[in-house]
């Protein structure tokens, strides 16, 4: 077994205990949001930190409530 920290942007977001480290380029899903692994670090023995940068989440909401506050003012 294996401490896995998952690290963004210098924040751990989850630490885990795994049979098997991610490898870089893997698809991953955290905490239900999509990322991609950009660099695996063996820190000690059996402990690695594993780097993810996530997809950016666009808020569709906002947009749509603008789109229907201008088509209200005519």
């Amino acid at each position: 077994m294996f401490a896995v920290h998952f690290v963004e942007n210098k924040t751990i977001v989850l630490t885990q205990a795994l049979r098997r480290i991610p490898t870089v380029d893997e698809d991953l899903k955290i905490k239900g949001r999509k990322g991609k692994v950009t660099s695996v670090l063996e820190i000690e023995e059996n402990i690695f930190h594993v780097y993810v940068e996530f997809e950016k989440v666009v808020n569709k909401s906002q947009a749509a409530l603008n789109d229907l506050g201008k088509k209200k003012k005519r």
